[in-house]
């Protein structure tokens, strides 16, 4: 039912976006929508797979900042054939901190990627000297196809999004793994009680999502070409919005990858007819607040039955 009413919601913003901005439906638009939307949606994969393990990952934004900051400074030190592995094992390293204090040591998830949103900022801050970064030479390096590039006339970010959504989505839903991050997220204690070894499963859903913000840094730094350090403050909020927009349950246990990807593009969508009819852009963290706040409230209350609370 929740679901269904987000859906719905979801299709009356869309017909009055139409009515009020006729470039709203047009191929362009839609594209570019799906494009700007692939960097949010690549995060919200992993986080998935981190919130249907019953946790929460809060460190996201701050992660993807340190991602692209760390592969924009090691492309002219190293190159990029170089610069992207190095990125990607710094910030799975990061993912594996928080998984190990979350997953073996059983700390909570929350407090945990709380403090690591401050401490993955300040280890940016400190690893690019509180400086912006940016690559010397833009027109001689093949750095930039992985955020402006196309193939078949899809422009590559896209490819990357739907590819990653796939894959990741058989793994959820089709492999024993799948069914272990279920199966902790429902209960962890019957999990354990079955053999499932939930501390390895919690552990490998942060790797995930780590591999997942790698990756969207690496379209962000490409994309740009150079950054700001704080490129990705806020965006754990939009993420966790899309997560919950999708289905999945703050209780854990439930949720898909395909559901997260249509929860990616409501958010987008919105945002964008927002924009297009003339509304400053700043009114998005409004609607996202609202927008959060319904997600989880219908989640609460499909959960228990009822819409509203009695005592």
């Amino acid at each position: 039912m929740g679901n269904q009413g987000i859906l719905i919601a979801f299709v009356v913003f869309m017909v009055i976006f139409a009515l009020a901005s006729p470039k709203f439906l047009s191929l362009d638009n839609l594209q570019s929508v799906v494009r700007s939307s692939a960097i949010l949606g690549v995060m919200a994969l992993g986080v998935t797979f981190v919130v249907i393990s019953g946790n929460l990952d809060l460190s996201v934004g701050s992660m993807m900042s340190f991602s692209t900051i760390v592969v924009l400074d090691l492309h002219d030190k190293l190159g990029p054939s170089l610069a992207i592995p190095t990125m990607y094992l710094m910030t799975l390293g990061l993912g594996g901190t928080i998984g190990f204090l979350v997953g073996y040591l059983r700390l909570n998830s929350l407090i945990v990627t709380l403090g690591m949103l401050s401490a993955i900022h300040g280890l940016t801050l400190t690893y690019s000297g509180g400086k912006n970064m940016d690559i010397d030479d833009k027109a001689g390096t093949w750095f930039s196809f992985f955020g402006q590039g196309e193939i078949l006339g899809l422009p590559v970010p896209i490819i990357l999004f739907v590819a990653l959504a796939a894959f990741l989505g058989v793994l959820l839903a089709k492999t024993p793994f799948g069914r272990k991050v279920y199966a902790v997220g429902g209960n962890s204690t019957a999990a354990s009680f079955s053999g499932i070894p939930r501390a390895r499963t919690v552990f490998t859903c942060y790797l995930i999502s780590a591999f997942c913000v790698a990756t969207a840094g690496l379209i962000q730094a490409s994309r740009s070409m150079g950054s700001q350090n704080t490129v990705g403050q806020g965006l754990e909020l939009e993420v966790l919005a899309a997560v919950i927009l999708g289905g999945a349950s703050l209780l854990g246990g439930s949720g898909t990858v395909l559901k997260t990807v249509i929860g990616v593009l409501i958010l987008g969508f919105i945002q964008n007819g927002l924009l297009l009819i003339g509304w400053p852009f700043y009114i998005q963290y409004v609607i996202t607040w609202i927008i959060i706040i319904l997600a989880v409230w219908l989640d609460i209350s499909v959960k228990r039955g009822k819409f509203w609370a009695t005592i």
